[in-house]
Parts: C-alpha cells; structure tokens; sequence
C-alpha cells in the first residue's frame, strides 16, 4: 500500500485508528474455545465489527508464536481474511525484527512476501545493513522503533550521546539510508512532550503511537505535537478495544470502544 493510499483512507474514514490483534487464549470469550481455531473466529469478528472504524490493523506477531505451528496459521488465515475482504486496511506486523544481512532479508520475505503484511516493526540497534533490507520492498513499509511508550524506553532511548539524546540520532542517522521514504517510526504516547523535537527530524513520515488507552497516553496531546499536514500518525490500541466484553456482544463492545476513538479523532483532524 503506498502512503498516499493510507491518507486517503484516513480522510475518507475520518480516523487515524490502528487496532492491535494481540489475542490471549484467556481473555477471549470461552465460547470461542470450542471453535477449530478460536484465535481466528475471535480476529474475524473483531475486524467484521470494527473496519469501518480504522484504517488499520497490527497483530503482535508475539501472541500467535506462542501457540506454535497453529497460532502461526491462525496470522496467516487472519492476513488472508483481511487482504481479501478489506484491502484498504493498511497491516502491521508487530515483530520488532532486525539483523544482518541475509537474515533481514528472509524476515522481509516472511512478512512482505509469504504473509503480504503492508508494515513490519523493526529495532534498529544493528544499524544500517539490518533495516535496509526491509526498505528494498517497493511499496511496503518499516516502522522503526524510536522512542517506545514502556517504562524501560529511558534506560537507553534517552541517554545523551555527543550533545543529543540517543533517539535523535537514530532518527537523524536514519534519513540517511537507502529508500527511507518507506520508513515509519514507533513514538509512544506516553512521550507526547518529545513529539515537537521528533517532528523537527522527520516532519513528513508516519508515526506509529502506541500507549493511548491502557498506557495513558493522551490522544489530544499526541495529535496537537505529532499530528502534520498528511495526518501522519497511527494511534494503536489493543486491549482498550478487543478485550472491551468477554461475553457473546464481545464484537459489538469492541466496535463501541473503537467507535469512540475514531469519533474522538475526526474532531481533532484538520477540516479539508
């Protein structure tokens, strides 16, 4: 999907709402349970209930491995479900890859190619030769991670180095790379204070905010210091919206608390 096709999602829609399928066995209604593949059905009904509502999806890669060979097929019936019946949807694979050489490539291949995800999450601690593989596939994108909403994003993600936090220099370092106008980047919401100085680095490229809901973070905040003239932001939430009901409405509940965001977001979008 190109980055003009998003937008024009985002308009049409009114929303910069990004779902996170991040699917616990012992949060979902037990009646599911008894299906073949209860990680599917709940998917299923979650993205029938909601995808007027956002414009896209991101399952945490994390959530199907570890259920094994059957959670692995349950992404790939979820991506299949989606890629055929909503091609607008804009996907994300939350994987948070990232290697050398080769290695990069074949996680590219996993994602872009075998899964057809749009995005895939990537840690850039590697440097150049683990990103650039991702950005060689020509409309995909690569959300990078910058300066995440966890407690733990200051252990690291903060400390000064040569005069300027370590974030800034992976931003900075990063427009440098080959095919970088593919690159998307991971800014918490609980961070909403450092959103101006990031949109001095990179004015013009996605962010993907995580932390709005469960976390914390501020919507408004997020979309008054991140927000650019392309809207530029996916605001995910997870746990706020699928885990909204366990009971048999749990679709319809999701679809309420989803609504209420993306309700939330058309007011503070831009009038065109």
């Amino acid at each position: 999907m190109t980055t003009q096709a998003l937008v024009s999602e985002i308009i049409k829609k009114q929303s910069f709402l990004c779902i996170g399928l991040d699917v616990d066995m012992s949060k979902i209604p037990t009646h599911l349970l008894e299906l073949e593949d209860p990680i599917f059905e709940f998917n299923k009904a979650i993205i029938d209930a909601t995808h007027h509502l956002c414009v896209a999806y991101k399952p945490n890669t994390a959530f199907y491995e570890a259920y094994g060979l059957k959670g692995w097929k349950s992404l790939q019936k979820t991506m299949a479900y989606l890629n055929t019946n909503y091609p607008e949807i804009f996907t994300i694979a939350d994987a948070k890859r990232g290697d050398i050489g080769n290695t990069s490539t074949m996680y590219a291949k996993a994602f872009f190619e075998d899964l057809a995800f749009d995005s895939v999450t990537v840690a850039p601690y590697m440097g150049k030769d683990s990103i650039e593989p991702f950005l060689e596939f020509q409309e995909k994108h690569t959300i990078m991670l910058a300066l995440t909403s966890n407690a733990g994003a200051f252990d690291f993600q903060t400390l000064t180095t040569e005069g300027k936090p370590l974030y800034q220099s992976v931003l900075e370092t990063s427009k440098e790379w080959k095919n970088s106008k593919n690159l998307m980047y991971v800014v918490g919401a609980t961070k909403a204070s450092y959103f101006n100085e990031i949109r001095k680095i990179i004015p013009n490229n996605f962010l993907l905010v995580p932390g709005v809901g469960a976390q914390g973070g501020s919507l408004a905040e997020v979309c008054k210091n991140g927000m650019n003239s392309q809207i530029g932001l996916l605001v995910n939430s997870s746990r706020g919206i699928i885990y909204a009901s366990s009971e048999l409405d749990f679709a319809s509940k999701a679809a309420q608390k989803a609504q209420i965001l993306q309700l939330e977001m058309a007011a503070l979008m831009p009038e065109k």
